[in-house]
């Protein structure tokens, strides 16, 4: 009988969606005025097995942050499903929350603000197995030094230092130490190097996928940078405005990016000969607001190749050749079958965006 655990994920989103609602004044109350409804995720599916990092890549405010916090449950989801290792802990409260929660940590971005100042490392890495009860003080004491261990950090040297005597490289190992030792099964590592100068960035995105093969961890890594997700993930997510874009093997997507929002954040990465640098797509303006999402194409406001088409019907993420994914009417004639009298986007041909009567540009690296 073939063994199947390994091959099923450790955590699944199925249309997760976590929506967030506004706040308005007093009078707009009494006026009877809906507030607006931030949809931060809107719809995404994503699966991550043991010993697989994915990565998670766009610009602040598309939504990365709050998947991962969704799925550790920081975020109450409005609809959709999560399973973690076959067990739905979409809506889960009380002991099994908690339960699920040592079995799921998160990493967070700051490492100057994530450690309490007043506390000793060796307290910082105990507290979570004294919230969830776990062992005699000798007991948790061997478990501090284990997971200092595991993240390269001395135990007798720096166990009872404080967070202020180390350095930005060190802080954030110790944050990892903090979420392996309780021994969870998945891990969100949300933008864990950003913040960490250039040089010891290396180090601590090699820990961290040593971590995952040596322990099985199923790692959700938050980034930015796509550069730095494809030195690590094997599987990459693009997400833009609460939706995936574009999905598949990081090779594949580093080699050939499909959506151009894509092939912007590709284009964005510095190169040392510029003209390696390929042909890069100026996008003018930000993210727009989840509060206002576009109609149609979440990224037509801001795409160079967007048309009609784009404005009026958002295209699926469909399968393509290579094994890649893509939410893009160019690789999708579907839509544009359905409603011939709008015209098709194609590729390199540049339009003029609708809002604010911004005009992409196109320009040799």
């Amino acid at each position: 009988m073939t063994d199947t655990t390994a091959t099923r994920p450790v955590i699944e989103a199925r249309n997760l969606k976590t929506h967030f609602q506004g706040r308005t004044g007093i009078f707009t109350a009494l006026a009877g005025v809906t507030p607006p409804v931030a949809r931060a995720l809107d719809g995404v599916d994503i699966a991550i097995r043991e010993k697989e990092i994915v990565g998670l890549v766009g610009e602040s405010g598309c939504g990365k942050s709050t998947l991962g916090m969704s799925l550790v449950r920081m975020y109450q989801p409005t609809s959709g499903s999560i399973t973690f290792r076959e067990d739905d802990i979409t809506h889960v409260e009380g002991r099994k929350l908690k339960d699920y929660r040592r079995q799921a940590q998160i990493i967070f971005q700051d490492p100057y603000s994530s450690l309490n100042p007043r506390l000793t490392i060796g307290q910082i890495i105990e507290e979570p197995l004294v919230i969830h009860g776990i062992g005699s003080a000798a007991e948790r004491r061997a478990k501090v030094e284990r997971a200092l261990d595991l993240v390269r950090i001395p135990a007798a040297e720096n166990i009872h230092r404080f967070p202020s005597d180390l350095s930005g490289g060190q802080r954030q190992r110790i944050a990892i130490a903090r979420a392996l030792v309780l021994e969870p099964r998945f891990i969100v590592a949300d933008e864990p190097v950003s913040m960490l100068d250039v040089s010891i960035q290396a180090s601590v995105l090699e820990l961290l996928d040593e971590l995952s093969r040596e322990l099985g961890l199923a790692v959700l890594y938050i980034s930015h940078d796509i550069a730095t997700v494809g030195y690590i993930c094997k599987h990459v997510a693009v997400m833009y405005l609460g939706r995936i874009v574009e999905e598949g093997r990081a090779e594949d997507i580093l080699a050939q990016p499909l959506h151009p929002y894509t092939q912007r954040l590709m284009a964005a990465i510095p190169r040392m000969d510029p003209g390696e640098a390929p042909e890069r797509v100026e996008l003018r303006g930000d993210v727009p607001s989840p509060m206002n999402v576009p109609p149609g194409c979440r990224f037509s406001s801001r795409c160079p190749y967007a048309t009609e088409l784009c404005r009026a019907v958002e295209p699926d993420l469909t399968d393509q050749p290579g094994g890649q994914r893509v939410r893009c009417h160019i690789h999708d004639d579907s839509a544009a079958k359905a409603r011939p009298e709008l015209e098709r986007p194609q590729a390199g041909r540049i339009t003029e965006t609708e809002d604010a009567g911004l005009l992409a540009q196109t320009t040799a690296g």
